[in-house]
């Protein structure tokens, strides 16, 4: 187990990584044999790094500074700091996107649990991310339908089906790619700091 001073640390480390990844969108490289002479040619996975800091601070720090520092991410947008992708405030809150927000926090919570279970392997380690990812998104769609069902105003004209798909669907590929790349960082990151 991490101490203290250690889960503090890597709550403030995973807090501006959320903060950064919010705004930096994730990109890949193409395979080496089908880029040009001069260039590499780079593909966006269309989801920015924001969900790869989330797990990341879990897999470092564990699960206190994980859920620590989602929660600290939350109150800051919630405050009117800017640190969410469409600004800040509790304007947020109505959001059909919130739930997703608020995930961070068990999904962060988990994948720290679960990574500090056992020795790190890539197994072990890419476990933890899945199941962090799929409590964000368990908490995103609970909340979506919870919007619907109660029909509050921001979900009044559109269709639950395709919002989820909008949320969810369309993003797990991209966010499945920043996993595999957050289980390769932590492994090596854990390793070296023989923990």
């Amino acid at each position: 187990m991490l101490a203290a001073s250690n889960q503090l640390l890597w709550s403030m480390i995973g807090l501006l990584l959320t903060i950064g990844g919010t705004f930096l969108e994730a990109h890949t490289t193409t395979v080496p044999w089908a880029w040009s002479k001069h260039t590499i040619d780079v593909v966006s996975l269309g989801v920015p790094f924001q969900i790869g800091g989330v797990l990341l601070v879990g897999c470092l720090g564990g699960k206190n500074a994980g859920a620590l520092s989602q929660i600290a991410y939350l109150v800051m947008g919630l405050t009117l700091l800017p640190v969410f992708a469409n600004g800040g405030g509790i304007g947020y809150l109505q959001l059909s996107q919130f739930g997703y927000l608020l995930g961070f926090i068990p999904g962060a919570w988990m994948c720290g649990f679960l990574a500090f279970q056992a020795r790190p392997k890539l197994e072990s380690l890419a476990f933890s991310c899945i199941c962090g990812l799929l409590i964000i998104h368990i908490c995103g769609i609970t909340s979506l339908s919870i919007s619907y069902i109660l029909q509050l105003p921001n979900t009044v004209n559109a269709n639950l089906a395709q919002v989820i798909m909008q949320y969810s669907w369309l993003q797990l590929p991209g966010q499945l790619a920043v996993v595999c790349a957050v289980t390769v960082i932590a492994y090596i990151l854990r390793h070296i700091m023989f923990y």
